[in-house]
């Protein structure tokens, strides 16, 4: 098939801002819900508070939150020498690529990740002393391959039957974004996290979340609005900005998705009311899960590991499914293999000209220059995001992760 637009020409020189680093948030403000939020709706801007976000919610709308959890996934470790070494957990090998499975797995795992200072580490273990539940013991760290995208390390410990989950949580540090040009502190534990995260694996937090609380939550239900959850385990390449001058040459980064048959069946069910997604990693889920269905009307139901290509939705076609009978195809392909939940990986790059198939409204973040993000912004509302983010410049908004907020309905 062809490709139905210029998509992969479009330039990331248009999707660039001017972004001083002193309208970059370093730390989160001391209430969640007291952060700014700007509103695109009915084609005006205004500005108010997140904790008012039910006021321009339209009635009984659905909200898609993401449940992952961040993981401390910087693991800082000292040769003899004095050299310090960071590796940073990417993604498990151990458990085929499960996370659960890979944090509750027992002495030795193996999993991808990125090395800092990497040339000073030429061979050999590293070694570091932690203590766990009273139990002094040492984590091992043995790189077994490495190439240009990451390096193989195997780490092992004893006891061995402790399980990974427990070393992060005692070894690890939480893997704040590049741009805040700081290290982790005690504090970042609890706010670099959102009130409902539940399953470990992301290496950054689904951040449009991090400005909900508990009680705005029960307030937001309180008012008919439905939650419905979804879990992308958000990975490094997030980070990642458009290195080239056209989409066409960015390799998207692939993330997995977990969607459980009663989320499912309640998008189809409520798929006439407004469904809002929280950040864009809620985005990226339903979205992909338009495709993925459509993916197994177009190829048959027996696939068993499903990834979804960044171009798939660009592809030339005659007509597309709704978003019910695509959705349905998921329902049956769950029934097929007898799964609970659909389980796949995505590296969906939603950009100008992608159909949005699901998604009615956004809740999200003020996003990076040059970024796959902002590029997703685009294709919900268009070149409307320039008027925004300029708005958003003039009134004193904080950007990026533990920044401001949006709520952008076209």
């Amino acid at each position: 098939m062809t490709l139905i637009s210029n998509v992969q020409n479009i330039n990331i020189a248009e999707y660039d801002y001017p972004l001083p680093d002193e309208r970059i948030a370093k730390y989160p403000l001391p209430e969640r819900d007291a952060s700014k939020l700007l509103v695109l709706k009915d084609n005006n801007i205004s500005e108010d508070h997140f904790r008012s976000i039910g006021e321009y919610l339209p009635e009984r709308s659905v909200l898609v939150f993401n449940e992952t959890k961040v993981v401390r996934a910087r693991l800082q470790f000292v040769k003899e020498s004095g050299a310090a070494i960071e590796i940073f957990c990417l993604e498990p090998v151990t458990g085929n690529g499960d996370y659960q499975l890979a944090f509750s797995a027992s002495s030795p795992v193996e999993w991808h990740c990125l090395v800092g200072n990497s040339r000073r580490w030429k061979e050999g273990s590293l070694t570091m002393s932690l203590t766990i539940r009273g139990i002094a013991m040492q984590l091992n760290a043995e790189r077994i391959e490495k190439n240009d995208a990451y390096s193989l390390v195997r780490f092992s410990w004893e006891p061995a039957e402790i399980s990974f989950a427990d070393v992060l949580e005692a070894a690890g540090e939480i893997p704040l974004p590049p741009y805040l040009h700081r290290e982790a502190e005690p504090s970042d534990r609890e706010r670099y996290q959102t009130v409902f995260a539940k399953y470990e694996g992301s290496v950054a937090a689904p951040t449009a979340s991090l400005h909900l609380t508990k009680p705005l939550i029960a307030k937001l239900k309180e008012m008919g609005h439905t939650i419905e959850e979804v879990t992308l385990h958000v990975g490094a390449g997030t980070f990642r900005p458009v290195a080239t001058d056209t989409i066409g040459e960015h390799e998207m980064h692939s993330e997995s998705i977990i969607v459980k048959r009663q989320t499912i069946e309640h998008l189809r069910d409520n798929i006439d009311r407004t469904i809002i997604p929280v950040g864009t990693t809620s985005m990226r889920t339903i979205e992909s899960v338009y495709w993925i269905g459509m993916m197994l009307l177009e190829q048959g139901y027996e696939e068993r590991n499903i990834h979804l290509n960044q171009w798939f939705p660009y592809q030339d076609r005659t007509s597309l499914p709704s978003a019910k009978k695509s959705l349905e195809a998921i329902l049956k392909y769950l029934d097929m293999h007898h799964l609970d939940a659909l389980h796949a990986t995505t590296a969906l790059m939603i950009a100008p000209s992608c159909p949005i198939m699901i998604t009615k409204a956004l809740i999200t973040n003020f996003h990076q220059p040059k970024s796959t993000l902002l590029l997703l912004v685009s294709a919900l509302i268009g070149d409307k995001w320039k008027e925004a983010y300029q708005f958003a410049l003039d009134h004193g908004f904080r950007f990026l992760s533990y920044g401001d907020s949006c709520f952008f309905m076209p």
